[in-house]
């Protein structure tokens, strides 16, 4: 054996030595040392707007690096469970909270927000639509959330049952189902249908193509939105900064900006 091969199998055993080190070094840090400073925010797809600037906020007062997942609250609750991690979840319904908080994965929530179903028609309103009882008129083309899928869905057939509207007639004119509210405003875009229930921040996005026919408060529900720390959170008390920050004047001030309520509406009910 030459003395060439030697000297390379040793110089190979150190560095092999000290990559095993350095790695068993970095584990310790990670397991005996300070959280994450990031955060995983599971978010209703309706509420990209003004989180995405809270986040972007956030990150500038904090340092602290956020991911965020927009959807469907099924999606984002089947996402949840299945990877087992994040730390917020914000749906477009406080009610889906309170489902997570039932099966032991909420330590705590705050509202953060309010969302008011209203009605979105083609521009001009073509098809003279004024109210609830006018989607059900033959041969309106009518999309809705999805009630399995998304909160705005479950919302809207909320609102058909207060207005003792049964849902078999509102089938009748049911051309599209929607996974998210954002859907629903494209269809209206793409003059694919006459009329959508969407919320009514999402309607203002919507308004170089389409019309809002507000539903009367006394008819009307309202949709509570809350912020949801998660158990698999890595950083409570980051996630707790948070939420907090979404429910302060600044978070405030920013929902405002992108036409959310941040004050509860008047005359609605809040119809779980």
């Amino acid at each position: 054996m030459s003395f060439k091969f030697l000297y390379r199998l040793s110089a190979l055993l150190i560095l092999s030595f000290a990559l095993f080190a350095s790695g068993c070094e970095d584990r310790s840090v990670s397991e005996t040392g300070k959280p994450p400073k990031s955060l995983l925010v599971f978010c209703g797809a309706g509420l990209r707007p003004p989180v995405a600037e809270i986040i972007e906020a956030f990150e500038t007062a904090t340092g602290a690096q956020v991911e965020a997942d927009y959807a469907g609250h099924q999606d984002l609750l089947s996402k949840i469970k299945l990877r087992g991690e994040g730390d917020i979840y914000v749906p477009g319904d406080k009610h889906y909270v309170d489902l997570a908080a039932k099966e032991g994965m909420i330590l705590s929530q705050l509202p953060v927000c309010y969302f008011v179903p209203t009605i979105l028609v083609q521009k001009g309103n073509p098809k003279a639509i004024h109210s609830l009882q006018d989607l059900l008129a033959p041969g309106i083309r009518l999309g809705l959330g999805n009630p399995r899928a998304c909160a705005i869905g479950k919302k809207s057939k909320k609102l058909f049952e207060k207005n003792l509207i049964p849902w078999q007639e509102v089938e009748r004119n049911l051309c599209f189902l929607s996974a998210t509210v954002n859907e629903l405003g494209m269809q209206i875009q793409a003059q694919s249908l006459d009329a959508v229930i969407v919320w009514d921040a999402i309607a203002k996005y919507y308004e170089p193509h389409g019309d809002e026919v507000q539903i009367p408060p006394q008819r009307n529900v309202t949709s509570t939105v809350d912020a949801g720390i998660l158990k698999f959170t890595r950083n409570k008390p980051l996630a707790e900064e948070f939420i907090k920050f979404m429910s302060s004047g600044s978070g405030r001030e920013i929902f405002r900006k992108h036409g959310y309520r941040v004050d509860r509406p008047e005359g609605t009910s809040d119809t779980q």
